[in-house]
This record gives C-alpha cells, structure tokens and sequence, in this order.
C-alpha cells in the first residue's frame, strides 16, 4: 500500500487507486463527468493545494532564494490545524490503501508536489 505522486491528466498505474487532486481549480474545458475517465481526479481536493498568492510566487520561482521563499509560505498553509491533520490522515491511510495525490505540473521539482511529498513523508506516509 502507498501513496504515488502524480501529475493529472497522466496515464494512471494499474495499481494507483483513488486519484485526489490536490490543485486550486478544476482543469479547464473538460466536463466535470469526465474529470477521471480523462484520468485528471478522482476526488478535487484543493485545500491541499497552495492559495493563489503562494502559487503565484512559486510559478515565478526563478532561483533557489525564491524557491525557498515559496516552499515556506507553503508549508507555512500546510501546518495549520485543518490541513496538518489531512497530512496526517493521508499518512496512516497509505499504510492501508493505494492512492494517488497529484497537481497540472510537469516538472514535479518545480511544483507544490514536490514539497507535498516531503510533508507526507515526515509524517511516516509509504510512498510509491
């Protein structure tokens, strides 16, 4: 059992179980019916996603002082009470169950994914 790092719209792993989109918007121009048959999510779950302002700063990152400046804004939005204990759920529940946690972004190192990644894993989250 474990969590996979995904970007939306790829082809899905057999073996990838619930796809959650953890991105601000839904993709644009694509029915809400066929959100997963087009392989985007499963589940739209934006509050794991950066607030506008924050990924705005990290679209814009163009060095590693303005990446660092993203990453901790974003962690900043992730230790709050509500979305630390979604971490924590996520964490537990990938001991348990296949699931996949994803965002639009092509490269995962210059993506909220990629910080995403280091959360769960501090919480003790098996990943793919």
């Amino acid at each position: 059992m474990a969590i996979r790092i995904v970007r939306l719209g790829s082809a899905r792993s057999a073996d990838e179980g619930t796809r959650i989109g953890t991105v601000r918007r839904p993709p644009r121009g694509i029915p809400k019916a066929e959100f997963a048959t087009q392989n985007w999510y499963d589940v739209w779950y934006p509050n794991l996603a950066p607030c506008a302002e924050t990924l705005k700063l990290g679209q814009a990152a163009a060095t590693s002082a303005d990446w660092a400046a993203f990453t901790r804004k974003y962690r900043a939005e992730m230790a709050t009470p509500e979305n630390a204990r979604t971490i924590e759920l996520l964490a537990v529940l990938s001991h348990q169950t296949n699931f996949s946690v994803g965002c639009y972004c092509e490269d995962e190192a210059h993506c909220h994914r990629s910080v995403l990644r280091a959360l769960l894993l501090d919480k003790g989250a098996v990943l793919a």
